[in-house]
């Protein structure tokens, strides 16, 4: 396989213009509406980057949950190595990308942990096995192989065979102010359109880039 031989023409996505609308959340609220109709699997998927301790950057892929009052809402582990990124440091960037609209949505913003209230609200509607496994796994940690995972999963469905999981101390969420929400539209020719919004205030200045 060659990657500089693979190339996509794009332009086959929406013909709506994003450069019209002024309300950046509500484009996004219904850009992930149209692609979980377009049946992209996980369509809240998206790009966490952050950055550690020595200032080195590191992303991964986690799922927006929750989008209240303008913030974006996910939920991890609290010892994580994403958590404890963002405690030190709560800048941190988002990425949507669904291909087969030829869509990317781009957020910076501004992280903080979510109320234990709403954490333990959301921790009860998860399936009992995700529940279960929050317990189970000591996440970003070392671990001696699978088998002693396994291990400690038992070792939860034991303690919890009977009644409601609670929701683990070290579980909870993170809420992201969006600073900035940039949207792509991919265009023929490589004319993308680039519509970014930042916030001023109580409001959002909007300005078209070039692709």
């Amino acid at each position: 396989m060659d990657l500089a031989d693979l190339r996509t023409e794009y332009g086959a996505g929406s013909d709506d213009d994003v450069g019209a609308a002024t309300e950046p959340m509500d484009v996004l609220g219904a850009w992930l509406e149209q692609a979980h109709a377009a049946g992209v699997r996980e369509p809240n998927a998206m790009t966490l980057a952050t950055v550690d301790v020595t200032g080195a950057p590191a992303a991964r892929v986690v799922l927006l949950r929750q989008i209240l009052e303008g913030e974006l809402v996910f939920f991890t582990n609290l010892e994580s190595a994403k958590a404890l990124d963002l405690r030190r440091e709560p800048r941190c960037a988002l990425t949507f990308w669904w291909g087969t609209l030829e869509r990317q949505v781009r957020v910076t913003g501004r992280a903080a942990p979510i109320a234990r209230e709403r954490a333990a609200a959301y921790f009860a509607t998860r399936p009992r096995g995700s529940q279960l496994g929050a317990w189970a796994s000591p996440q970003s940690r070392p671990i001696e192989n699978r088998a002693h995972l396994k291990a400690r999963l038992a070792d939860v469905e034991a303690r919890f065979e009977e009644g409601e999981v609670p929701i683990p101390p070290h579980w909870g969420g993170f809420v992201v102010t969006p600073v900035t929400i940039e949207f792509w539209q991919g265009r023929r020719s490589r004319l993308h359109d680039r519509v970014r919004f930042e916030r001023a205030g109580a409001a959002w200045d909007r300005v078209r880039l070039a692709p």
